[in-house]
Formats: structure tokens, C-alpha cells, sequence
């Protein structure tokens, strides 16, 4: 039946004028109508039909459907949100307003987020209010997922011709926008030119930091395609200043940034292409980058030894450059500051004095073949320097290794250094670090809920804060659960909990599921169920690790107990930071559960296991043996018998070699290429068994499978998508062998595929608990060759913690680098700095404890390998340091060879230490 039409006596008829006219033309309803089903296209025309005061009546529905789709991620969802967010859009009469709602953070990141329609709502307003719109959304910051608002802005500025917003969210969207253009299309630096937006957001590139990556890759062969050729196309005839754009190069080099940002922008400064009067009106600008990354250094002394050999700077910015690149690590950088020296000397005698005291910095440099260079340096000029500068090198020299004294006495005529190796060394090592007591329970629900709060806020939250925040929610569940629910509630306000993603492990971020059970609502499952399957774990997602799983159980069990049995508190709460629980607190309370008549959960009980401490205090358990429950048994046998056993590890090779398929894109079958040592260990089985029959659960017992290198292993772990973490470690504190094996992989991926991030581990591995045998060395011993510094800085701190405990086998370790050394999968050039940070330290004895196992299998395979002698090197130094004497078949067969190679000088110089004499 029509709208417009009612039934009469004889049939139809029309209806009346008024009654039908206000069914009809009833706007707002009209327009709610349209929003709910989606109908983005026909809202421009409903609210153009709409006066100011019918705009504002629409908020209130508005408002209503925009909560309805909060953590909704379905298709009608998505489609409803984008008619909301046209619709929002227009209804709201103030600028400000109408920007707070296209901003909203439930419209970003969904399909229909920046609906066209949307551009025909904005210009139909005044030019004021587009104008105030574009630059508050200019403005607003950029989240994780992207910045969404640049084609309303960008439209809105080209048509009105306001001022281009110079937010960094806008401009980094700008560069991405030219990156990203393909088809058919001008030149980079053509469609630059013909931008309006260029002369002012182009400068403001050079302000951004993690743009490197983006700005690298070249568009096309022709030139002008790429960023750097581009700019400096615009500086040589378009509208931008060249000079303030190498200004702006070098303050953005000055500046620092990650090491793909400074390749650009010296390819940037390269292409620019400075003149050396421009180049030495920035001299000053240039002596400040020599200590900048080595890319950077090494481009700023290359052009200030030209500017020098041309006499277009001051002849003292030689020696404040040798002062600065004289100390760095970098012996390519040191060995052409020797080098600009060296010319400069020969070029006007009359600096040589300046010279050879500039070069006497390198004295004290770690490796000893720069010292020698330097030494070299400082012969050639020393008579023309004259007698004035003798005091100075004599002092200088005493920095320099043993092996050049005999030289430097001759040559400064006095002796340098002692006659005598120093015989009396003193180990030093850090303190043995005490683990991190969690501290007493959380007090107050308020508490509670700023504890939550803080940890759903950081991104990696620490082991103590997730178990402190965990056995909160279950002691106030059961204390006073109104007062806790009241506390939660502006927590669960601002973080809604959306169930775990089909890809993600389960993390401590997720104890927020308990927190939403105490404060009984119903987790809203759309999302889960949308993208992992009615009926699944909303905990469990589709490639969750073991470890997620052992949280994962944790967690629902902790969710279903804060509202069913409400235990007074949980049994695996650690009583450190490591994880461990004490013995004596585990059995206390479990005593206390006994006393209340409460049946502790299969997986907090567990945990708890897994986490008890070794102990041998009879009277403890004793103590133990008095408990009835099964609980109480299990626990009371488990202290008597140790728990779960050490498990033997046996050395292993894998090496697949490459299969049936050839020439295999990058990061395909990668494996196929690895040549690695690994460990196998057996696995618990079943796991010990209590004395009724119980059994750790499935989720627990799979920690502590067995473990092989392979190629099912390598598959399942490329699938995960996260890496260990402190919170796994915490799992089994007791268990370092074990974890250890099980993460082997991790910590090779640092070494021979230079990947990141294992090393932050290996402190925690070291500062855990149980036997340290092949697996934690061999960690260890890839940490140690990481690709990146901060992995092997971790290594180093690791090395030192096991070496203060008393934990660390030398001759173990040392016979690993050896073999990893050997097949490749350590390189020399990164493990003797992180030996050498090590030694530097202090820790001298442990050093050469290390290295002299090692020296046998490093000097009989390539002795050409980079970096061999660095090492041979470090352990003279540390052989002389700590006295060491006996002689390595290895190294006197090395120093008897012909030449005068590194490894080979450096081999007689360990064997004149070795055998004391020289």
C-alpha cells in the first residue's frame, strides 16, 4: 500500500493533503532511512533538502547507529559506516565539530572510510568552513594503520587556493602520493615542477624522519625518476632556493635519523652536487658529520680532504677532524684520516709537527694493525716535526699495544711501557644480578584499574607488571567485585576488548578479557567470529605459538574463575621478575587453598609447577607432604622429585642443501642455503606424573616437546608471527637449556641471515635459572657474530652475567665460535668487536677463556677470512693482560709461516706472549 493512499468504503483513494504531505516530506527521517541502509551516493541530495535545525535533530540518530557498529567489522558495518561518516559530515553546522567526526577513530581504517560522497557534502559548505575543516584534519596525527584524510584535504586546498598545511602527516601523505603514481605518467621531477604544492612541501621533506625507505626507490629509467635527481633537477632551474636546500641537506644529516634516511640524503646532497667554495663556506657544518654514521663520515671526509688539498680551509680543521675520526671504529674511516695525514704532511712540511701529533690520536685505537699505520705515519715525519713535539708522542704512545713498545722506545728515544707483561691481572666482572621481587599484591581496585591501564598502553609490557595486574583482577574478584567492576569501568571504556586477531598470538595485553569478564560483559565476538570462525577461542588465534597457548589457558581460566569460583588468589604468580615462584610461597599457598576448601585451576596449577623453584629444604618438604588435597600431593611430589629433568642436547647439523627447485625468488625456500648448527633435545613425553595419576595439560606439556632441526620446525616457526619474548622466558625460569634450544633458530637468524632483535633475549636467558650446557652456549655464540650491534651488545652482557655466576664454559663456548666460524655462519668482523666490548670491560680472563679454545679451529681453516686477525689480535692482548702462558700448536705453526700478513704478525706476536718471550 502506497504511502499516500488509505482505504475507503468503494476502494482507494488518495489521502489527505496534509496527513500525506508530512509522511512524505518528512527530511530527517528520510535521511536516517538512507544512512541505515547505506546509501552514500543519495545523502549529498537529503541534505542539501535540510535546514540548519533539521541537520542538528539528525545528530542524535546519527550518534545512536555510529555506536551500534563500535568493533563491528562486517561488510553492511563498513558500508553503514561510510553513509555515517557523509551524513556526520554535513549535519554538523560548526567546522569544528564536523572534523572531530570525519576524524573519529572507528571510521579510519575501514572500506568505505573516504566514501566519495563525502567530497560533495564538503563543497557544498562556505569556503570558511572547508578551509577550517582541511586544516584541523591536516593536523590531526597519523595512526599505525595510515593517515586517510589527504584526498578530502588536498581537494579542498587546490579548489579554495587556502594556505597548503605544513603538518607532517599531510606532507609525508604528499611524498607518498608522487611515490606511488603508476601507468602512463611525466617524470618525477617533471610532475614536481607543475605542483603548486612543491615550493612548499618539498622543503619540509627534509624534516621527516623514516623516510629513506620510501624516497629510495627509483620511479623509472629516465632522468628526473628518481627523488635525488629530482630536487636537484628543481634547485638547478625550478622554483626552489639550492642554497637552502644544501642548508636543509646538511642540518637533516646534522640531525641523525635511521641509517636508510642518511643514505638518502647524502645521495640527495651528492646530486646536488656543492661546489667547493659552497662547500667551504660549510666547513665547520662538515667537520660536525665526521661523527655521524660512517656513510655520512665518510662523504663529508672525502670532501674536506679535497678542500684542504685545494687550501680552502683553515689548516687547523685537520687536526679537529683527525681528533674526531682517529677514534672511531671504523678502520676504512681511521685509515684514510691516516692517509690525509700522511699528504698533508708531505704537501707543506711545515704542518708536520701538527701532523704527526694528530696521528699519535690513533695510539690508543683498539685494533692494533691501526696503531701500526699510525706508528708508520708519525716515523716518516717525526725529524721534520722537530724535538718540540717528542714529550707529547712519548706520552701518546704508552696507548699502544705491547707489540709496537720495542718500536716507539727506538723511535721517540725513551722506553715506552713496562719490561714486563702485567702478571697480576684482576678479573673484572659486573655484580651477579639478583632477580626483581614482584612486591606485594596490588592494594586497592582503583589501583588495579591504573595498573591495567598502564599496561594496555605499552606496547611490550613487562613480565612483573602482567602478572601483578592478572593476580589483581582475581584477589579484588574476590574481595569486593562491585568495587573492582566500578573501578574497570572508564579502562574498559577507552580500551573495548575485540577478541584476539586470526593472526596474532595471545599476548599479556589480552589479561584485558579478564578484566572484561570481572566487569561481566559479554565480549562482543562480530570481529572474532567474522575473521576466525564461529565457536573458535576468542583467545586462540589461527597461528598462536605454543607459548600463546600456555597463556591463552591462563587467561580463560582466569576469566571463568573471577566470576564462578572466585579463588582469593592465583598460584603462578611469580614471586620475581623472571617468573620463578618460590618454593616455599607456592606451598603456603596452597595451604591456604586447602584451608578455604577451593580447588585450584588445572592451569594455574600448571603454571605454577613449571615455575617452582628447586629446593633441598627437607623440612620444606616435609611441610609439603602435609597437604591432603590432590593438588597439595601433586605439589608435595613434584618438590620431592624435582619436577621436570634437565633434557639431555646433542649437537646437530642442518644443512638441507638446496631441493629440486632452482633459482627461487628472494626469501623462497630460504633454508635451502643454510649450513647451521642446532641442538635436538628429547622432549618430556607425557611429562612427570603425580601421585593420583595427574598429568601436566596439553598446552604446558607441548613447552617441552621434542625438538630436532627440520624442515617441518623451520615452516611452523616462518608461520609465526612473533618472537620470543620475556614472557615466554618466564614461562619455564627454570629451563634455560630448554628454551634455549627451542629458540635456537631466532638466535641464528641474527648471524646468518642478519635479521633482529633475538639478542634482547639473551640477558634474560642468562639471568634465568637451571644448567647452562650446549644450547645456551651455542645461543650465545651467535649472539656474539649478530649482524647488528644492539644483538651483540646483548650477547656481551649475557657473556659477563654467566661468566659472574659462574655459569660460563670458556672452552665450550670458544670450541662453538670456532665451528661457526667455520661454516660461515659467524663472520669474524662482528664477533671480534663484540669480544673486544667484552675485554674492554674488564673481563680480560674471560675473554681469552673463550678465544684460546677457539684459536685451533679458526687458524687451520681460510686465514684469509676478513677479521681473523683482529681476533688473533684481541687474544694477544688479553693472553699479555692476564698472563697466560703455554704455547697453541695452532698459532706457533701460524707465526712460522713466510709473509707479513695480519694473522700471521699477529700470530707471533701471541706466540711471543705465549712462550714470554720478546
Amino acid at each position: 500500500m502506497s504511502a499516500v493512499e488509505k482505504p475507503v468504503a468503494g476502494g482507494m483513494v488518495e489521502a489527505s493533503g496534509a496527513e500525506g504531505a508530512a509522511e512524505a516530506v518528512d527530511p530527517v527521517e528520510a535521511l536516517l532511512r538512507a544512512v541505515r541502509s547505506g546509501a552514500s551516493f543519495d545523502i549529498p541530495k537529503l541534505l542539501a533538502a535540510l535546514d540548519p535545525g533539521q541537520r542538528r535533530a539528525c545528530l542524535t540518530g546519527l550518534r545512536a547507529m555510529r555506536r551500534e557498529i563500535r568493533g563491528d567489522w562486517s561488510h553492511e558495518a563498513n558500508r553503514l559506516a561510510g553513509a555515517l561518516l557523509v551524513a556526520g559530515a554535513g549535519c554538523h553546522a560548526g567546522p569544528a565539530g564536523a572534523a572531530t567526526w570525519i576524524g573519529g577513530r572507528d571510521f579510519s581504517g575501514r572500506s568505505g572510510s573516504l566514501h566519495p560522497a563525502l567530497a560533495l557534502v564538503i563543497e557544498a559548505q562556505p569556503v570558511e568552513w572547508q578551509t577550517e575543516v582541511a586544516t584541523r584534519l591536516a593536523a590531526r596525527p597519523a595512526p599505525r594503520w595510515g593517515w586517510s584524510f589527504y584526498p578530502v584535504v588536498e581537494a579542498v586546498v587546490r579548489r579554495t587556493g587556502c594556505a597548503v598545511p605544513e603538518d607532517e602527516p599531510f606532507v609525508r601523505e604528499w611524498v607518498e602520493q608522487k611515490c606511488g603514481r603508476s601507468g602512463a605518467r611525466q617524470t618525477l621531477a617533471d610532475d614536481l615542477r607543475a605542483d603548486a604544492f612543491t615550493p612548499v612541501l618539498l622543503p619540509r621533506v627534509f624534516e621527516l624522519a623514516d623516510i629513506g625507505e620510501l624516497l629510495s626507490w627509483r620511479l623509472g629509467p629516465r632522468p628526473g625518476d628518481a627523488w635525488a635527481e629530482a630536487v636537484a633537477e628543481l634547485a638547478a632551474g625550478g622554483p626552489l632556493d639550492r642554497a637552502d636546500l644544501i642548508d636543509r641537506c646538511l642540518a637533516r644529516l646534522l640531525r641523525g635519523g635511521k641509517p636508510a634516511d642518511q643514505r638518502l640524503f647524502v645521495e640527495v646532497l651528492l646530486a646536488l652536487a656543492p661546489t667547493p667554495e659552497e662547500y667551504a663556506a660549510r666547513a665547520r657544518d662538515l667537520v660536525a658529520l665526521l661523527d655521524g654514521p660512517s656513510t655520512v663520515a665518510g662523504h663529508a671526509q672525502g670532501v674536506l680532504a679535497g678542500l684542504d688539498e685545494a687550501g680552502l680551509i683553515e689548516p687547523e680543521l685537520l687536526g679537529e677532524a683527525s681528533a674526531v675520526v682517529l677514534f672511531r671504529a671504523e678502520k676504512k674511516l681511521v685509515r684514510a684520516q691516516l692517509g690525509w695525514l700522511e699528504k698533508a704532511a708531505r704537501r707543506s712540511p711545515e704542518r708536520a709537527g701538527a701532523v704527526v701529533l694528530a696521528a699519535a690520536g690513533a695510539f690508543g685505537h683498539a685494533d692494533s694493525g691501526v696503531q701500526e699505520r699510525a706508528l708508520n705515519v708519525v716515523a716518516r715525519h717525526r725529524k721534520a716535526a722537530g724535538g718540540a713535539v717528542l714529550p707529547e708522542l712519548r706520552h701518546a704512545a704508552e696507548a699502544l699495544n705491547p707489540v709496537h713498545h720495542p718500536r716507539a722506545t727506538e723511535l721517540f728515544g725513551a722506553p715506552v711501557g713496562g719490561d714486563d707483561p702485567d702478571t697480576g691481572w684482576n678479573e673484572l666482572l659486573p655484580p651477579v644480578p639478583e632477580p626483581r621481587p614482584l612486591g606485594a599484591p596490588i592494594a586497592l581496585a582503583a589501583e588495579v584499574a591504573e595498573e591495567l591501564s598502564a599496561l594496555l598502553a605499552t606496547q611490550e609490557p613487562e613480565v612483573a607488571d602482567f602478572e601483578r595486574v592478572l593476580d589483581g583482577l582475581v584477589r579484588h574478584a574476590h574481595c569486593d567485585r562491585a568495587a573492582l567492576v566500578e573501578a574497570l569501568e572508564p579502562v574498559l571504556r577507552v580500551y573495548p576488548w575485540n577478541g584476539v586477531g586470526r593472526w596474532q598470538d595471545c599476548e599479556p595485553r589480552d589479561v584485558l578479557f579478564v578484566a572484561v569478564a570481572v566487569a561481566g560483559q559479554t565480549p562482543p565476538h562480530r570481529l572474532w567470529d567474522f575473521l576466525g570462525g564461529k565457536g573458535r577461542s576468542p583467545l586462540r588465534g589461527q597461528d598462536n605459538t605454543v607459548h600463546g597457548h600456555v597463556l591463552a589457558a591462563r587467561l580463560e581460566e582466569a576469566a571463568w574463575q573471577v566470576t564462578a569460583t572466585r579463588p582469593p588468589y592465583l598460584l603462578a604468580t611469580p614471586t620475581d621478575a623472571t617468573g620463578a615462584v618460590d618454593a616455599a610461597v607456592l606451598v603456603e599457598r596452597l595451604a591456604g587453598y586447602q584451608a578455604a576448601g577451593v580447588t585450584p585451576g588445572q592451569a594455574d596449577l600448571c603454571a605454577a609447577l613449571l615455575r617452582v623453584g628447586p629446593t633441598v629444604d627437607g623440612e620444606l618438604i616435609r611441610a609439603a607432604e602435609t597437604l591432603t588435597r590432590p593438588a597439595g600431593r601433586w605439589a608435595a611430589a613434584w618438590l620431592r622429585t624435582g619436577g621436570v629433568p634437565a633434557q639431555p642436547s646433542e649437537r646437530v647439523l642442518f644443512a638441507p642443501g638446496r631441493g629440486s627447485r632452482h633459482g627461487h625468488g628472494y626469501g623462497e625456500r630460504w633454508w635451502e642455503d643454510l649450513r647451521r648448527v642446532a641442538v635436538a633435545q628429547p622432549g618430556i613425553g607425557a611429562g612427570p606424573e603425580g601421585p593420583g595419576g595427574e598429568r601436566l595439560a596439553r598446552e604446558f606439556v607441548a613447552l617441552l616437546d621434542s625438538t630436532e632441526p627440520g624442515m617441518n620446525r623451520i615452516r611452523a616457526q616462518a608461520q609465526w608471527n612473533w618472537q620470543p619474548s620475556a614472557h615466554w622466558a618466564a614461562m619455564l625460569p627454570w629451563h634455560r637449556e630448554e628454551l634455549a634450544a627451542r629458540w635456537l633458530d631466532w638466535f641464528a637468524s641474527a648471524a646468518d641471515r642478519d635479521e633482529r632483535g633475538a639478542g634482547r633475549l639473551l640477558p634474560v636467558l642468562a639471568e634465568a635459572g637451571g644448567p647452562a650446557g650446549l644450547a645456551l652456549h651455542l645461543v650465545l655464540a651467535y649472539g656474539l657474530g649478530a649482524r647488528h650491534t644492539e644483538d651483540r651488545t646483548a650477547a656481551v652482557d649475557a657473556l659477563l652475567v654467566l661468566a659472574a655466576r659462574g655459569h660460563l664454559d670458556g672452552a665450550l663456548l670458544g670450541r662453538e665460535l670456532g665451528v661457526l666460524v667455520g661454516c660461515g655462519a659467524v663472520k669474524p668482523t662482528r664477533l671480534s668487536p663484540a669480544l673486544a666490548l667484552a675485554a674492554g670491560t674488564g673481563a680480560y680472563g674471560t675473554v681469552w677463556s673463550v678465544l684460546a679454545p677457539a684459536l685451533p679451529a679458526l687458524l687451520t681453516g681460510d686465514q684469509a677470512v676478513r677479521g681473523l686477525g683482529d681476533l688473533v689480535a684481541l687474544a694477544a692482548d688479553c693472553a699479555r693482560r692476564t698472563g697466560a702462558r703455554g704455547p697453541i700448536e695452532e698459532v706457533t705453526a701460524t707465526a712460522a709461516k713466510g709473509g707479513s700478513g695480519r694473522v700471521v704478525k699477529e700470530a707471533r706476536a701471541l706466540r711471543d706472549v705465549l712462550t714470554d718471550r720478546g
